[in-house]
C-alpha cells in the first residue's frame, strides 16, 4: 500500500518539475483539446435549462474522471507505469509556469511603459475589459488574476491529485475547464452553465482557503495577510478567489479590488488590504509568491498522496485501488 501510494507522491512531484522545467506545450495542449471536444458536446446538449447543463457537465467531467480511474487502475501493480502516468497527468493540468510567465511578460510590458501590449496580454490571464485601464490599473488586473489563479491552476489540482489520484487530478481540471467556458452570469449560461459553476466552487472551497494560508505563511507579512483575509475576503462576489485576492493583497502590502468591467458590465468587487494600488514592482512579487504557495501546496499534494488509506491490502502489500 505505501509503494503504490509513495509512487503516486513522487509522479505528483515529477508532473509539478516537469511543469516547471517545460511548460504548457505551444500546440495540441490536452486541456485545449478537452475543450474542443466539450464545446462540440455543448452544441448538442445546449438548452436554457439548469437541469440539462447539469447533465452536460455530469458527462464531460464523469467522462475524465473515468479515464483517470481506468489508468489508475491499470497501473495499480505496475509501479513504473503509474508513476509515468501521474506525472503526465499533473503536468497536462498545471498551470503555474505558464502562469509566472505570462505575469512576466506583463512586468515587462508596463516596465517599458508599452500600455498597448499589456492590455492585449491581460486577455491571457482574465477576461477583464482593458481598453481604459492604465498602468494602475493593469499591474492590479494581472496581480488579482495571478493570485486567484495560483488557487485555480496550481494549487487545487494538486489537491486533488493528492487526494484521489489521476481521477482527481484529471476531474478537477475538466470542471475548472467547464467554468471558464460555461460558468458565466449570462443569457446563455445563466442556467445552462449553473451547475459546472456551483461545482468548481465546491471544488475550490478547501484549495483557495489552503491558497490563502499558504500566501501568509509564505509572504512575508503574516499578520497584514491573515487580517485582510479575515476583514475582506466577504467583499468579493467570489466565495473562493475572495480569500486568495484578500490574503495575496496583505502578504504584497498592496490593495487589490475595486470597479472592473467584465464585458460592458460594471462590477464592484470591493477593496482587499489596506496598502497602495500594486505598481509594477508589486506584480513582479505577485509571481514570485504565487511559485512559493505552489510548492507549499506540493507539499502538501505530495503528503495527502502517503496518507494511510482504509481498504484492502493486497498480499504483495499494495493496495487494491
Amino acid at each position: 500500500m505505501v509503494r503504490v501510494q509513495a509512487v503516486t507522491a513522487a509522479g505528483i512531484v515529477a508532473g509539478y518539475v516537469a511543469d516547471v522545467v517545460v511548460g504548457d506545450p505551444r500546440h495540441g495542449h490536452p486541456v485545449a483539446l478537452f475543450g474542443t471536444a466539450a464545446g462540440a458536446v455543448e452544441r448538442r446538449m445546449w438548452a436554457d435549462s439548469r437541469l440539462r447543463g447539469a447533465a452536460y457537465a455530469g458527462a464531460c467531467v464523469g467522462a475524465a474522471t473515468a479515464a483517470g480511474a481506468l489508468l489508475q487502475r491499470a497501473t495499480r501493480r505496475r509501479p513504473l507505469a503509474r508513476f509515468v502516468s501521474t506525472a503526465a497527468a499533473t503536468w497536462t493540468v498545471l498551470g503555474g509556469t505558464g502562469l509566472a510567465r505570462e505575469g512576466e511578460a506583463m512586468t515587462r510590458h508596463l516596465a517599458a511603459g508599452d500600455l498597448p501590449a499589456a492590455r492585449t496580454r491581460l486577455g491571457h490571464l482574465c477576461g477583464r475589459d482593458a481598453t481604459g485601464l492604465d498602468e494602475t490599473g493593469l499591474a492590479r488586473a494581472a496581480t488579482e488574476s495571478i493570485a486567484e489563479n495560483t488557487s485555480d491552476a496550481v494549487v487545487a489540482p494538486l489537491v486533488w491529485g493528492g487526494l484521489a489520484g489521476i481521477p482527481g487530478l484529471l476531474g478537477y481540471r475538466a470542471l475548472n475547464t467547464l467554468d471558464a467556458m460555461v460558468g458565466h452570469r449570462n443569457a446563455r449560461y445563466e442556467r445552462f452553465g449553473w451547475a459546472a459553476a456551483r461545482g468548481d466552487d465546491i471544488a475550490n472551497l478547501v484549495p483557495s482557503r489552503l491558497s490563502a494560508l499558504a500566501a501568509a505563511a509564505v509572504g512575508g507579512r503574516p499578520r497584514q495577510a491573515l487580517r485582510a483575509w479575515r476583514r475582506d475576503a466577504h467583499r468579493h462576489p467570489s466565495p473562493n478567489a475572495g480569500p486568495v485576492e484578500a490574503a495575496f493583497a496583505g502578504a504584497l502590502g498592496v490593495r487589490l479590488g475595486g470597479t472592473n468591467v467584465y464585458g460592458g458590465a460594471v462590477e464592484d468587487r470591493g477593496t482587499l488590504g489596506d496598502g497602495p494600488p500594486p505598481r509594477v514592482s508589486d506584480l513582479d512579487r505577485a509571481v514570485r509568491l504565487s511559485r512559493a504557495v505552489g510548492l507549499v501546496s506540493l507539499g502538501v499534494a505530495a503528503m495527502a498522496a502517503v496518507r494511510p488509506r482504509r481498504g484492502k491490502v493486497s498480499p504483495r502489500g499494495s493496495s487494491s485501488t
